[in-house]
């Protein structure tokens, strides 16, 4: 079984990697309650894992840190991601092994209250490349989080979804919204790239 952590623009890249600054793929609640058949099913998310899945593979043959976040839903009222439940695991396409690291958080942000931050610098990670979802909700939280805290990101596009959201009756069709949260976080934040341009 893996560890369970609890609580308690592309030339830039490549500077980076010459720089001796070292590389974690960060994947973000891509647990089966968001796929086909789970309470809060998000259009795309198969699509996204097999994304997840090659970067994961590249991560794996290079020998670079992998982290897995997993949300547990402990609010009163939380209707996905409850703990106990085969929704709240990890999907069975991204599974970790035993020696990659697992941090459990119960709020958006992935470093608050868990041990992320420490774990990273543990492992002497400066830069960190994000995928999961929801692209509107604990990507967008947690990859703000990381440049305050000194980290670089890289954002991959299309290994990251998101939900239908509604502002006055009006619908926000998911394309829409993840579209501009990707576009807010390009540039200032992080570099949002696709899976090919990343493993290219």
């Amino acid at each position: 079984m893996p560890e369970v952590v609890k609580k308690p623009s592309k030339i830039s890249l490549l500077t980076a990697s010459f720089s001796g600054m070292k590389e974690a793929l960060l994947l973000i609640d891509i647990q089966s309650d968001y796929f086909p058949g789970g309470r809060m099913e998000l259009a795309g998310m198969e699509d996204a894992a097999k994304k997840a899945v090659s970067l994961i593979k590249a991560f794996r043959i290079t020998g670079k840190p992998i982290f897995f976040v997993r949300h547990l839903s402990v609010r009163p009222g939380a209707t996905f991601f409850i703990p106990g439940t085969p929704g709240a695991d990890i999907h069975a396409s991204i599974q970790p092994l035993p020696e990659e690291t697992v941090i459990e958080k119960h709020f958006p942000n992935s470093f608050f209250q868990t041990e992320l931050l420490l774990r990273l610098k543990e492992a002497d990670v400066t830069n960190l490349v994000v995928c999961g979802a929801m692209s509107h909700m604990c990507i967008d939280t947690t990859v703000r989080a990381a440049k305050e805290l000194g980290f670089t990101s890289t954002l991959i596009a299309d290994a990251c979804v998101t939900r239908d959201l509604k502002l006055e009756n009006k619908l926000l069709p998911a394309c829409t919204v993840h579209a501009v949260f990707m576009a807010a976080l390009d540039g200032m934040f992080a570099t949002v790239m696709t899976a090919e341009e990343y493993l290219s």
